[in-house]
């Protein structure tokens, strides 16, 4: 125990170092025309040495926060919100887009008897077949799962099974907010990270690269990396581009993980400022129906 105490403590206090080695030395991890460097990238990714840099970062601001002021750890929450937000609302319009694609598809499949449909944005042509469009439309739901998860989040969107939360007093459900946060969003999504990190660039890169594999083996292997985008489909003309899919499950664990910090935060100054705080500075959609907004309140256990 005390050997795993002073491991914790010592990554901790290296942190800073490894952080400034990377800002002062970039062309060494993102000059990806340089095997060694995208070798370094796709290791310190899902490395200790990453791990305990966003630990001791979210150490260190929450420290000021709580000891010098709480209007640091707000001016995090307000933009890692308003960053959900952002994507949230920006990927969104990915499902009008998707049921457009939907409607045309069966327009020309069912009435007209396209076999492809052939798009030439500024002069250039893309032509696939309509089976390739089809199978596309569930990378449009990925988007909408992956990118609009935290912004879902932050609106209250989600459903919540109930069994104490609703009958707690105020700071109880902070608490029980920060104990959620701390022991079970960002440790299954740390986990779901890591698998999803290693798991994207098997389908990015050849030699695969492991998540048990050492910097030095993965550096021997870089004389033999190129890249390999798998481009392979479900059927012999439909979609090819399914490495997007791993991309957005690396992309969902990075926006979970932010906000899952921008939550802990959150629910810790709204424990302390008490009840009147609760909801301050949150940009929630307004839906402009008073009985439906209080539907919505009560479905996700705001009420």
């Amino acid at each position: 125990m005390i050997d795993f105490i002073v491991w914790v403590v010592t990554n901790i206090a290296l942190a800073p170092y490894h952080l400034f080695l990377a800002i002062i030395n970039p062309q060494a991890w993102l000059n990806w025309a340089d095997p060694e460097a995208l070798v370094r990238f796709i290791y310190y990714g899902g490395s200790i040495e990453f791990f305990f840099v966003m630990l001791t970062t979210f150490l260190v601001i929450t420290a000021l926060g709580m000891f010098w002021k709480r209007e640091i750890l707000w001016g995090c929450v307000r933009g890692l919100e308003t960053f959900a937000n952002l994507v949230g609302r920006t990927a969104a319009w990915v499902g009008l887009i998707m049921v457009l694609q939907q409607v045309m598809i069966v327009f020309l499949q069912r009435i007209f008897r396209v076999a492809e449909i052939q798009l030439g944005p500024l002069g250039t042509a893309f032509s696939q077949d309509l089976s390739w469009w089809s199978e596309e439309l569930k990378l449009y739901n990925a988007m909408i799962v992956c990118l609009c998860c935290t912004y879902t989040f932050v609106q209250g969107g989600h459903v919540r099974v109930d069994l104490v939360y609703s009958a707690v007093s105020h700071r109880t459900k902070r608490l029980i907010d920060m104990f959620g946060c701390l022991f079970f969003m960002i440790p299954a999504t740390l986990i779901t990270y890591l698998y999803a990190w290693f798991f994207m660039w098997r389908h990015l890169v050849v030699p695969n690269p492991s998540a048990s594999s050492t910097l030095d083996r993965m550096l021997m292997q870089a004389r033999i990396l190129r890249w390999n985008v798998e481009t392979i489909g479900f059927s012999p003309n439909g979609f090819n581009a399914y490495f997007l899919f791993k991309v957005l499950l690396v992309a969902f664990c990075v926006l979970v993980l932010i906000h899952a910090m921008a939550f802990f935060w959150r629910s810790y100054l709204e424990y302390v400022e008490g009840e009147e705080s609760a909801g301050k500075y949150l940009d929630k959609d307004v839906m402009g129906d008073e009985a439906e907004e209080f539907a919505h309140e009560a479905h996700s256990g705001s009420t």
